[in-house]
């Protein structure tokens, strides 16, 4: 069981205000930048801190994932995400970032069988895709049937008994394959095709996803392992914008079916969940390496609105450490099937190599990021662009639900309640309206 975590204090900081003082503590972590406690600020000094989108602010406390972004470092539970992907399986992963340590024989075993056996959902659940028009959107029927969950499991929604709450980490981890796959057959007109137990959790997914009743389905070991890895490095990647919604969300005290719903919803806009879908787009409006350099020009002038779409990160300030395995695992899938020549990758490699190699882009750290190659891998598997961003939500709801868990186990959780800086009206007097002018 993963244990609270806890900063320590490694130095002071001081401030001045109206000939007022404040003495603030610094507190370190583990790894990673110390931060001054500020909570004080308010009841010393009589100010608040203004970190709009908190690009400089630690909103909670978390021993689960580590980015350091200058190095290009990911690391879950201190473990280095290259080593997760190569060595590891996603639902290794999913234990690890839920209990803290990597399992052994016999607590995967158990771990893996309780994911096994909550992967069907209850049948009523399947009247909910009846009521969606047919070219709904995939994300919108996540965010509908995750937040509707905790109406037909409710022996799983109080987050005080620690038995339910593993349950509902159960349940949320088991059932997003099978509710992703089922957005997509009922996009298609296909029959839902139900999970099955004697399936790996990548094996039973791709099955669920691409397999039809009137065929039998074999799941091919390498591109298994390829979805096993995509959903590895999508698994968490810290306080994120959709993780800090299920925060957020959970410090209220709701259940955590909603918390997860929210970060669905989150993870929506185009600017976090979107990017790899993004990629595809510019790479198929590029066309042809010959576009590449007046494509180039286009991304460096400032009133073309035009931009370079898989590269830089709002955090690594150096090469994505999950881009280098996606690139490898786009070649292996790409041998698998055959395609030997793709203008796709192709022109994805000219491009990279010219972006790495020009001044602009290296001068502002614009390096390939993981959504720069896993729409390629996801488009020469059989996935619709738009089912990139659901797979991203199925894969991150193991990060979403640890991150959820950790915070309900600490016991300085608070609900949160950010500040703002008011400029609007000061206070005025109402006037009747046949007097206003």
């Amino acid at each position: 069981m993963a244990k609270t975590a806890t900063s320590k204090q490694v130095g002071t900081a001081t401030l001045n205000f109206n000939d007022k003082t404040a003495t603030l503590p610094v507190l370190g972590g583990t790894l990673g930048t110390d931060c001054m406690d500020v909570r004080k600020i308010q009841s010393e000094l009589g100010i608040f801190t203004f970190d709009p989108s908190y690009g400089a602010t630690a909103s909670c406390e978390s021993s689960i994932t580590y980015i350091d972004g200058d190095e290009g470092v990911l690391l879950h539970r201190g473990y280095p995400i290259d080593q997760l992907a190569e060595n590891s399986s996603f639902l290794e992963v999913a234990y690890l970032l839920l209990n803290g340590e990597l399992p052994n024989e016999a607590e995967f075993t158990k771990f893996t069988n309780g994911i096994t056996r909550h992967t069907m959902l209850h049948e009523q659940i399947r009247n909910f895709w009846n009521g969606f028009r047919r070219d709904a959107h995939p994300m919108a029927m996540l965010c509908s049937v995750v937040g509707a969950m905790s109406a037909f499991y409710p022996d799983s929604i109080d987050i005080h008994d620690e038995h339910q709450r593993e349950i509902s980490a159960f349940r949320l981890i088991a059932k997003m394959p099978t509710i992703t796959a089922w957005a997509y057959k009922y996009n298609v007109g296909q029959p839902f095709m139900y999970p099955r137990n004697d399936l790996s959790y990548a094996e039973n997914f791709l099955y669920m996803f691409h397999g039809v009743p009137a065929e039998t389905y074999k799941p091919n070991p390498v591109l298994t392992k390829a979805m096993d890895r995509i959903l590895i490095l999508h698994a968490d990647h810290e306080q994120n914008a959709s993780t800090s919604t299920v925060r957020l969300a959970g410090s209220t005290g709701t259940n955590p079916f909603a918390c997860i719903a929210a970060g669905v919803a989150s993870l929506w806009g185009p600017a976090h969940g979107g990017a790899n879908e993004a990629v595809l787009k510019m790479l198929g409006e590029i066309g042809h390496k010959d576009n590449i350099p007046d494509f180039i020009k286009q991304v460096k002038d400032k009133d073309s609105n035009v931009k370079l779409m898989g590269f830089g990160h709002r955090v690594y300030k150096n090469y994505d450490p999950r881009a280098k395995i996606m690139q490898k695992t786009c070649y292996e899938v790409l041998g698998e099937l055959g395609i030997k020549d793709s203008p796709l990758l192709d022109l994805a490699m000219e491009l990279e190599k010219i972006a790495l190699e020009d001044e602009y882009f290296v001068s502002r750290k614009l390096y390939p990021n993981v959504d720069f190659y896993s729409g390629i891998i996801l488009s020469a598997m059989g996935f619709p662009t738009t089912m990139f961003t659901p797979i991203f939500a199925l894969a991150r709801t193991v990060g979403w639900i640890s991150q959820w868990k950790e915070m309900i186990e600490d016991p300085t959780n608070r609900i949160g309640r950010p500040r703002q800086i008011y400029t609007g009206a000061a206070q005025r007097d109402y006037t009747p309206l046949d007097k206003r002018g």
